[in-house]
């Protein structure tokens, strides 16, 4: 089955692709990979919430937000090379907005990593970082970037 089509069968629409904040390409192949910005938690072109995660963020709600995240990275992706082309995720690299004292981060990020898990399976499995910052752009409660090979 195609990743389009595994989309399809778990009901998942990708978004569109979310416009840059600033100067910079949403996502950018070199050979057979492709890096994507830090993608933040749009929905129909709005930041879902801000705040940091541990104060006005629950870690569940920040995992819904990473989720979100990374289907806006996979939005990018499809629009440059199309979702079928995917190879394998490589990485994940997630940053979450923490209050003093969080330290949740994974759980937060595997709302990412799960999602990507439930798409391409194996291929999904992937290296990652989930790292704790003090802000992110717009109050952003969490930001996601991926890696992936293409074909």
């Amino acid at each position: 089955m195609s990743w389009s089509g595994r989309l399809t069968e778990l009901g998942i629409e990708l978004p569109g692709v979310a416009a840059p904040l600033a100067s910079y390409a949403p996502a950018v192949r070199t050979g057979s990979y492709v890096y994507t910005s830090g993608q933040l938690p749009f929905v129909d072109g709005e930041l879902a919430a801000t705040g940091k995660v541990g104060a006005e963020i629950s870690p569940e709600e920040a995992q819904k937000f990473s989720r979100t995240s990374a289907l806006n990275a996979l939005a990018a992706i499809h629009a440059l090379v199309g979702i079928d082309e995917i190879v394998r995720v490589v990485k994940v690299v997630g940053f979450v907005a923490s209050a003093e004292g969080f330290t949740g981060q994974p759980a937060v990020v595997n709302g990412a990593s799960e999602l990507l898990g439930e798409i391409f399976g194996e291929q999904g499995v992937h290296a990652r970082s989930a790292v704790g910052v003090a802000e992110l752009p717009i109050g952003s409660p969490v930001e996601i970037e991926l890696v992936v090979e293409v074909k």
